[in-house]
């Protein structure tokens, strides 16, 4: 069959990413009305009540705004690693093969991939432990980091429960490590475990958040960490081309944004739908916990182009085929998907 994206019940379904959220006609009115300022000779004002907010909703100090996630991200390893050192992220962080290598390029560490043996996204302690190991000679490596992604996106938007959290924070106190918290979607996580933010973020140097993956700002991130180190992040964040001047204007989305964090809850319900249905239709599709559908099909090309030509629009990730569900896609968008692939040529297996 071929698309017809003119026909109106073959318009576009975008499921490639929840960073596809837009701004609605309160969140421009936010920006068109903030109060803004210098950022980098002096605070601007609606920035400073967007990193108090923040701080506050994580349970840290103090914290930063910062353009995007990858710049937050790349600003707490900066900060907390040496030229050199080793640092520890599960299998398939953002941090090791989404930010293009800077961790390693940018930041100096030496990243290494610990395997998800406790669950989708996570390690054990005992597996994060082994890893450290013990003193070794003056010339090997310093592992100094563990980094941890909650939820994490190659794992299926996994969660890790406040308890795991705990034990793996123990483990890498109890090993020397410090702790950076990958946060872009931990209001995600939040929400799934009906927590608040602060209560995955327990123990950690650092955390990172997104504001425009689900929540309609067209961009911003914070990093959060004690006073020290966002004095410390904010001289990175310059460093990295981050001052940016005027900013309330992208701040005051932001601060719109965290309104919303509990609307997440109807991405979730989306995203088990649409994993339902895929079931349904033999698609081997796993439970989703929060708003990331992944589909294990026997070759991830064939049906991204099958569900192209039907108007569906998806992403391949860690092998799989990746549909994200986010306040621009609709229940009906979700019927509209399936009754789609149900006249299309696709076999049990999704191919």
């Amino acid at each position: 069959m071929t698309f017809d994206s003119t026909a109106p019940d073959q318009r576009p379904l975008d499921f490639r990413s929840d960073t596809l959220t837009r701004p609605d006609e309160h969140m421009r009115s936010a920006l068109a009305r903030a109060e803004v300022g210098d950022n980098v000779i002096d605070i601007d004002p609606t920035i400073r009540r967007l990193e108090e907010r923040a701080a506050e909703t994580l349970g840290m100090p103090a914290a930063l705004w910062t353009p995007s996630g990858t710049m937050a991200n790349l600003i707490a390893l900066s900060t907390h690693l040496r030229r050199g050192d080793r640092f520890l992220a599960p299998r398939g962080a953002h941090v090791l093969v989404n930010e293009l290598g800077s961790a390693a390029w940018l930041a100096g560490g030496m990243p290494d991939p610990l395997e998800h043996d406790a669950g989708p996204g996570r390690p054990t302690p005992q597996t994060l432990r082994a890893a450290v190991g013990g003193d070794g000679p003056y010339y090997t490596l310093r592992t100094t980091l563990l980094s941890l992604e909650n939820t994490h996106n190659a794992a299926g938007g996994a969660v890790i429960p406040p308890d795991e959290h705990a034990q793996l924070v123990a483990a890498a106190r109890e090993t020397g490590l410090r702790v950076h918290l990958d946060g872009a979607r931990i209001w995600n996580a939040s929400v799934a475990l009906g927590v608040p933010p602060a209560a995955l973020t327990v123990g950690v140097d650092s955390v990172s958040a997104c504001f425009s993956k689900g929540l309609g700002a067209p961009v911003g991130s914070v990093v959060a960490g004690s006073e020290e180190f966002v004095e410390q992040a904010r001289r990175m964040r310059q460093m990295l081309g981050g001052g940016v001047r005027q900013g309330g204007v992208l701040a005051a989305a932001c601060l719109v944004a965290l309104d919303r964090v509990d609307d997440l809850v109807a991405d979730h319900a989306k995203a088990a739908r649409l994993a339902a249905g895929l079931r349904e239709r033999s698609w081997d599709v796993t439970e989703p916990q929060t708003n990331i559908v992944l589909a294990g099909v026997p070759d991830v090309e064939t049906t991204l182009e099958k569900l192209r030509a039907l108007g569906i629009l998806a992403l391949p990730m860690a092998g799989k085929v990746r549909f994200v569900l986010h306040r621009d896609v609709s229940e009906a968008d979700v019927t509209e998907a399936l009754r789609r692939i149900d006249t299309s040529p696709f076999d049990k297996t999704g191919n």
